[in-house]
């Protein structure tokens, strides 16, 4: 055998385990478990609850519970904006298949608002820093929206239908979804790419403090 078969023996035999290392990872993450994982909430004590009503082509009751152990300043700022009454009548303006459903654009995603802007607002309060920890996005777990920089977190969040690992510990974790999930799975998706939803979207009527 000459040096230059070695050679071509050894490349092919590279990219032969990469080929299948590629397609094992895949495979991994195609069969990673698309339900939400058992919540201790006993262990999370008096964390504070929200409760969200849905309309539209889901249509039900969502609760979730906060992380202030993980997000402290991104739990108060969920539990103000639902006490202040900002994210009653708030759509549901991205929503991907197999990733998440994201809501909570307190200034332009009302459903009677300007929908074409929904995504790009805020609330009136300051935006927080990051919050970011080891707890890994799985479904049911709810995430805080942010643009390219780590502390622009401010009033929305996405509700994860399935794993994502590449986020995890680059978005803030705030909560687990602790009840029906069934209605979260139910949401009306978006179209292309980004998930815009068009049309009329699903609406979160009303979002309450669970006390």
């Amino acid at each position: 055998m000459t040096e230059r078969t070695r050679r071509e023996k050894r490349t092919f035999l590279a990219a032969f385990l990469a080929g299948v290392a590629i397609v094992v990872g895949y495979a991994i993450y195609t069969f990673l478990p698309s339900t939400p994982p058992e919540v201790d909430t006993v262990a999370l004590g008096d964390a504070p609850k929200i409760e969200i009503s849905v309309a539209g082509e889901a249509e039900g009751r969502i609760v979730i519970t906060l992380r202030p152990d993980l997000a402290p300043q991104h739990a108060e700022r969920i539990v103000q904006l639902a006490k202040d009454g900002a994210y009653d009548n708030v759509v549901f303006h991205r929503v991907i298949e197999g990733f998440m459903a994201q809501t909570g654009d307190v200034e332009f995603g009302k459903a009677d608002g300007n929908g074409g802007r929904a995504g790009m607002g805020g609330s009136s309060y300051p935006d927080l820093p990051a919050e970011f920890s080891q707890e890994p996005f799985v479904a049911g777990v709810v995430g805080m929206a942010r643009s390219q920089n780590p502390n622009s977190a401010n009033s929305q969040f996405f509700i994860m239908f399935a794993p994502s690992p590449n986020l995890n510990g680059q978005y803030t974790v705030v909560g687990h979804v602790t009840d029906g999930f069934d209605v979260v799975q139910s949401i009306k998706r978006g179209d292309g790419p980004n998930g815009a939803v068009t049309g009329a979207p699903d609406v979160m009527t009303s979002v309450r403090v669970v006390e």
